[in-house]
Protein backbone atom coordinates (compact mmCIF):
# COMPACT_ATOMS: atom_id res chain seq x y z
CA UNK A 1 0.00 0.00 0.00
CA UNK A 2 1.07 3.64 -1.13
CA UNK A 3 1.65 5.82 2.24
CA UNK A 4 0.79 9.51 1.67
CA UNK A 5 -0.49 12.14 4.00
CA UNK A 6 -2.94 13.54 1.66
CA UNK A 7 -6.93 13.17 1.26
CA UNK A 8 -7.45 11.36 -1.94
CA UNK A 9 -10.35 10.46 -4.30
CA UNK A 10 -10.81 9.70 -7.67
CA UNK A 11 -14.02 10.18 -10.48
CA UNK A 12 -14.99 7.81 -12.42
CA UNK A 13 -18.11 7.73 -14.92
CA UNK A 14 -20.27 4.76 -15.65
CA UNK A 15 -19.61 2.39 -18.76
CA UNK A 16 -21.35 2.41 -21.79
CA UNK A 17 -20.20 -0.92 -23.10
CA UNK A 18 -18.67 -4.68 -21.43
CA UNK A 19 -15.78 -3.38 -22.58
CA UNK A 20 -15.66 -0.08 -20.50
CA UNK A 21 -17.08 -2.08 -17.57
CA UNK A 22 -14.30 -4.37 -17.58
CA UNK A 23 -11.76 -1.38 -17.87
CA UNK A 24 -13.72 0.97 -15.45
CA UNK A 25 -13.34 -2.34 -12.89
CA UNK A 26 -9.44 -2.91 -13.57
CA UNK A 27 -8.77 0.71 -13.05
CA UNK A 28 -10.33 0.96 -9.63
CA UNK A 29 -8.64 -2.28 -8.55
CA UNK A 30 -5.65 -0.52 -9.19
CA UNK A 31 -6.66 2.28 -7.69
CA UNK A 32 -7.88 1.36 -4.43
CA UNK A 33 -4.37 -0.08 -3.38
CA UNK A 34 -3.60 3.28 -3.00
CA UNK A 35 -5.62 3.73 -0.12
CA UNK A 36 -8.31 6.70 -1.02
CA UNK A 37 -11.06 8.11 0.75
CA UNK A 38 -13.39 7.71 -1.61
CA UNK A 39 -14.38 6.92 -5.84
CA UNK A 40 -17.04 8.98 -7.20
CA UNK A 41 -19.30 8.38 -9.62
CA UNK A 42 -20.64 10.73 -12.54
CA UNK A 43 -24.09 11.31 -13.55
CA UNK A 44 -24.17 12.50 -16.89
CA UNK A 45 -25.08 15.82 -19.13
CA UNK A 46 -29.29 15.85 -18.32
CA UNK A 47 -29.48 12.68 -16.07
CA UNK A 48 -28.55 10.78 -19.38
CA UNK A 49 -27.08 8.20 -16.84
CA UNK A 50 -29.21 8.14 -14.12
CA UNK A 51 -30.12 4.69 -14.02
CA UNK A 52 -26.41 3.38 -15.12
CA UNK A 53 -24.77 5.50 -12.25
CA UNK A 54 -26.81 3.80 -9.58
CA UNK A 55 -25.87 0.80 -11.08
CA UNK A 56 -22.30 1.44 -11.35
CA UNK A 57 -22.48 2.41 -7.51
CA UNK A 58 -23.96 -0.52 -6.30
CA UNK A 59 -21.03 -2.57 -8.42
CA UNK A 60 -18.19 -0.88 -7.06
CA UNK A 61 -19.36 -1.68 -3.19
CA UNK A 62 -19.68 -5.47 -4.05
CA UNK A 63 -15.90 -4.91 -4.71
CA UNK A 64 -13.09 -4.52 -2.01
CA UNK A 65 -13.59 -0.59 -2.48
CA UNK A 66 -13.74 2.90 -0.41
CA UNK A 67 -16.35 4.58 0.13
CA UNK A 68 -18.59 5.35 -3.00
CA UNK A 69 -20.22 8.29 -3.74
CA UNK A 70 -22.79 8.77 -6.39
CA UNK A 71 -23.14 12.07 -8.47
CA UNK A 72 -26.93 13.47 -8.56
CA UNK A 73 -27.79 16.09 -10.36
CA UNK A 74 -31.24 18.53 -10.86
CA UNK A 75 -31.94 16.63 -13.33
CA UNK A 76 -32.35 13.67 -12.19
CA UNK A 77 -35.72 13.58 -12.38
CA UNK A 78 -39.30 14.60 -10.30
CA UNK A 79 -38.60 14.91 -6.88
CA UNK A 80 -40.34 11.70 -6.49
CA UNK A 81 -38.03 9.90 -8.13
CA UNK A 82 -34.93 11.58 -7.05
CA UNK A 83 -36.19 10.78 -3.54
CA UNK A 84 -36.83 6.99 -4.66
CA UNK A 85 -33.20 7.24 -5.60
CA UNK A 86 -32.04 8.41 -2.21
CA UNK A 87 -34.28 5.75 -0.78
CA UNK A 88 -32.02 3.30 -2.82
CA UNK A 89 -28.97 4.85 -1.73
CA UNK A 90 -29.64 4.83 2.00
CA UNK A 91 -31.09 0.65 1.63
CA UNK A 92 -27.17 0.07 0.43
CA UNK A 93 -25.56 2.20 3.24
CA UNK A 94 -24.55 4.56 0.86
CA UNK A 95 -25.02 8.41 2.89
CA UNK A 96 -22.74 10.45 0.57
CA UNK A 97 -24.03 12.50 -2.28
CA UNK A 98 -22.37 14.71 -4.91
CA UNK A 99 -24.82 17.28 -5.42
CA UNK A 100 -24.78 19.15 -8.84
CA UNK A 101 -26.66 21.41 -10.95
CA UNK A 102 -25.60 19.30 -13.75
CA UNK A 103 -24.96 20.40 -17.63
CA UNK A 104 -27.39 21.19 -19.86
CA UNK A 105 -27.63 18.86 -23.03
CA UNK A 106 -27.85 20.98 -26.39
CA UNK A 107 -30.87 22.01 -27.11
CA UNK A 108 -32.36 21.61 -23.68
CA UNK A 109 -34.35 24.98 -22.95
CA UNK A 110 -33.99 23.80 -18.83
CA UNK A 111 -33.17 22.08 -16.28
CA UNK A 112 -35.27 19.55 -14.30
CA UNK A 113 -37.41 19.97 -11.65
CA UNK A 114 -34.99 22.08 -9.37
CA UNK A 115 -33.23 24.67 -11.05
CA UNK A 116 -30.22 25.48 -8.97
CA UNK A 117 -27.86 22.80 -6.54
CA UNK A 118 -28.92 24.23 -3.19
CA UNK A 119 -32.72 23.48 -4.16
CA UNK A 120 -31.41 20.38 -4.78
CA UNK A 121 -29.34 19.96 -1.32
CA UNK A 122 -32.27 21.55 0.69
CA UNK A 123 -34.74 18.69 -0.63
CA UNK A 124 -32.05 16.19 0.20
CA UNK A 125 -31.92 17.71 4.15
CA UNK A 126 -35.23 17.94 4.12
CA UNK A 127 -36.71 14.90 3.17
CA UNK A 128 -33.78 12.85 5.02
CA UNK A 129 -32.91 15.10 8.10
CA UNK A 130 -29.08 14.71 9.35
CA UNK A 131 -28.86 11.60 6.76
CA UNK A 132 -27.21 12.26 4.04
CA UNK A 133 -23.52 13.99 3.64
CA UNK A 134 -23.37 16.24 1.09
CA UNK A 135 -20.25 17.25 -1.02
CA UNK A 136 -20.45 19.79 -3.90
CA UNK A 137 -18.81 21.43 -6.95
CA UNK A 138 -17.12 24.72 -7.51
CA UNK A 139 -15.42 26.53 -10.38
CA UNK A 140 -12.45 28.69 -9.61
CA UNK A 141 -12.01 29.69 -12.67
CA UNK A 142 -15.66 30.77 -13.04
CA UNK A 143 -18.70 28.61 -15.18
CA UNK A 144 -18.90 29.06 -18.30
CA UNK A 145 -22.36 30.26 -17.54
CA UNK A 146 -22.25 32.47 -14.66
CA UNK A 147 -21.83 36.60 -15.45
CA UNK A 148 -18.98 37.05 -13.42
CA UNK A 149 -16.52 36.27 -10.65
CA UNK A 150 -18.31 37.95 -7.65
CA UNK A 151 -21.66 35.75 -9.13
CA UNK A 152 -19.35 32.47 -8.73
CA UNK A 153 -19.08 33.26 -5.28
CA UNK A 154 -22.29 34.21 -4.42
CA UNK A 155 -24.17 30.87 -6.16
CA UNK A 156 -21.53 28.67 -4.44
CA UNK A 157 -22.05 30.18 -0.80
CA UNK A 158 -26.08 29.40 -1.73
CA UNK A 159 -24.75 26.18 -2.07
CA UNK A 160 -22.58 26.04 1.31
CA UNK A 161 -25.51 27.76 3.36
CA UNK A 162 -27.53 24.43 1.99
CA UNK A 163 -25.75 22.80 4.31
CA UNK A 164 -22.77 20.76 2.62
CA UNK A 165 -19.75 18.87 4.42
CA UNK A 166 -17.14 19.79 1.50
CA UNK A 167 -16.42 21.12 -2.46
CA UNK A 168 -14.36 19.82 -5.15
CA UNK A 169 -13.27 22.05 -7.72
CA UNK A 170 -13.43 21.55 -11.30
CA UNK A 171 -10.20 20.71 -12.66
CA UNK A 172 -7.76 23.91 -13.22
CA UNK A 173 -4.11 23.82 -14.50
CA UNK A 174 -3.33 27.67 -13.01
CA UNK A 175 -2.55 26.73 -9.36
CA UNK A 176 -2.92 30.36 -8.50
CA UNK A 177 -7.02 30.29 -9.58
CA UNK A 178 -7.38 27.83 -7.03
CA UNK A 179 -5.58 29.85 -4.40
CA UNK A 180 -7.53 33.28 -5.38
CA UNK A 181 -10.79 31.45 -4.84
CA UNK A 182 -9.75 30.29 -1.73
CA UNK A 183 -9.03 33.86 -0.86
CA UNK A 184 -12.57 35.68 -1.84
CA UNK A 185 -14.32 32.55 -0.05
CA UNK A 186 -12.92 32.96 3.10
CA UNK A 187 -14.28 37.00 2.45
CA UNK A 188 -17.55 35.79 1.81
CA UNK A 189 -17.02 33.55 5.13
CA UNK A 190 -17.50 30.50 3.60
CA UNK A 191 -15.07 28.22 5.15
CA UNK A 192 -16.11 24.75 3.85
CA UNK A 193 -13.26 22.73 3.02
CA UNK A 194 -12.39 23.01 -1.18
CA UNK A 195 -10.45 20.32 -2.53
CA UNK A 196 -8.80 21.00 -5.90
CA UNK A 197 -10.01 18.54 -8.34
CA UNK A 198 -7.33 17.90 -10.87
CA UNK A 199 -7.16 15.94 -14.21
CA UNK A 200 -4.04 14.72 -15.56
CA UNK A 201 -2.89 15.20 -18.81
CA UNK A 202 -3.17 12.42 -21.48
CA UNK A 203 -4.47 13.26 -24.30
CA UNK A 204 -3.94 16.96 -26.13
CA UNK A 205 -7.56 17.10 -28.13
CA UNK A 206 -9.62 15.88 -25.40
CA UNK A 207 -7.99 18.13 -22.71
CA UNK A 208 -8.84 21.20 -24.45
CA UNK A 209 -12.52 19.78 -25.36
CA UNK A 210 -13.00 19.66 -21.91
CA UNK A 211 -11.39 23.22 -21.41
CA UNK A 212 -14.13 24.37 -23.77
CA UNK A 213 -16.94 22.50 -21.61
CA UNK A 214 -15.89 23.67 -18.12
CA UNK A 215 -14.70 27.10 -18.49
CA UNK A 216 -10.79 25.78 -17.71
CA UNK A 217 -8.29 28.23 -18.65
CA UNK A 218 -5.61 26.49 -20.48
CA UNK A 219 -2.06 28.56 -20.17
CA UNK A 220 -0.89 29.40 -24.19
CA UNK A 221 2.17 27.96 -23.21
CA UNK A 222 1.06 24.80 -22.15
CA UNK A 223 -1.09 24.65 -25.35
CA UNK A 224 1.76 25.30 -27.55
CA UNK A 225 3.70 22.62 -25.80
CA UNK A 226 1.79 20.15 -25.84
CA UNK A 227 0.85 21.11 -29.80
CA UNK A 228 4.91 20.83 -30.37
CA UNK A 229 4.59 17.14 -29.70
CA UNK A 230 2.06 16.29 -32.48
CA UNK A 231 1.16 12.64 -32.61
CA UNK A 232 3.54 11.39 -30.88
CA UNK A 233 1.24 10.04 -27.50
CA UNK A 234 3.76 8.73 -25.54
CA UNK A 235 5.91 11.94 -25.30
CA UNK A 236 2.80 13.86 -24.59
CA UNK A 237 1.66 11.37 -21.69
CA UNK A 238 4.93 12.01 -20.33
CA UNK A 239 4.89 16.07 -20.17
CA UNK A 240 1.83 15.80 -19.28
CA UNK A 241 2.15 13.47 -16.14
CA UNK A 242 5.74 15.52 -15.06
CA UNK A 243 3.15 19.10 -15.29
CA UNK A 244 0.73 17.33 -13.39
CA UNK A 245 3.23 16.23 -10.88
CA UNK A 246 4.73 19.62 -10.07
CA UNK A 247 1.24 21.21 -9.95
CA UNK A 248 0.10 18.61 -7.20
CA UNK A 249 3.24 19.62 -5.76
CA UNK A 250 2.70 23.29 -5.67
CA UNK A 251 -0.92 22.83 -4.34
CA UNK A 252 0.09 20.28 -1.26
CA UNK A 253 2.98 22.35 -0.16
CA UNK A 254 0.29 25.18 0.69
CA UNK A 255 -1.65 22.60 2.51
CA UNK A 256 -4.51 21.77 0.99
CA UNK A 257 -6.73 18.69 2.33
CA UNK A 258 -6.32 16.68 -0.64
CA UNK A 259 -6.64 15.89 -3.96
CA UNK A 260 -9.59 14.62 -6.14
CA UNK A 261 -8.16 13.18 -9.48
CA UNK A 262 -10.51 13.15 -12.75
CA UNK A 263 -9.60 9.44 -14.03
CA UNK A 264 -11.32 9.50 -17.14
CA UNK A 265 -11.89 5.60 -16.03
CA UNK A 266 -7.96 4.89 -16.66
CA UNK A 267 -5.47 4.29 -13.84
CA UNK A 268 -1.59 4.64 -15.20
CA UNK A 269 -1.45 8.39 -15.26
CA UNK A 270 -3.12 9.11 -12.09
CA UNK A 271 -1.10 5.85 -10.70
CA UNK A 272 2.15 7.59 -12.19
CA UNK A 273 1.39 11.02 -10.66
CA UNK A 274 0.05 10.18 -6.92
CA UNK A 275 3.14 7.44 -6.71
CA UNK A 276 5.47 10.35 -7.25
CA UNK A 277 3.76 12.59 -4.63
CA UNK A 278 4.24 9.58 -2.41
Amino acid sequence: MNKHNFGLSFEFFPPKTNEQKVILLDTQARLRKLNPDFFSVTFGAGGSTITATAETVLELKTHDTPKVIPHLSCMGGTPDEIQTLLQQYLDHGITDILALRGDVPSGMGSVGYFRYANELIEFIHEKYPDTFHVTVGCYPEVHPETESFESEIKYFKQKVDAGVDRAITQFFFNPEAYFNFLDHCEKAGIDTPITPGIMPITNFANIKRFCGFCGTDMPRWLQYKLQSFGDDRKSIQQFGTDFTIRLCEQLLEQGVPGIHFYTLNRAKATLDVVKALS
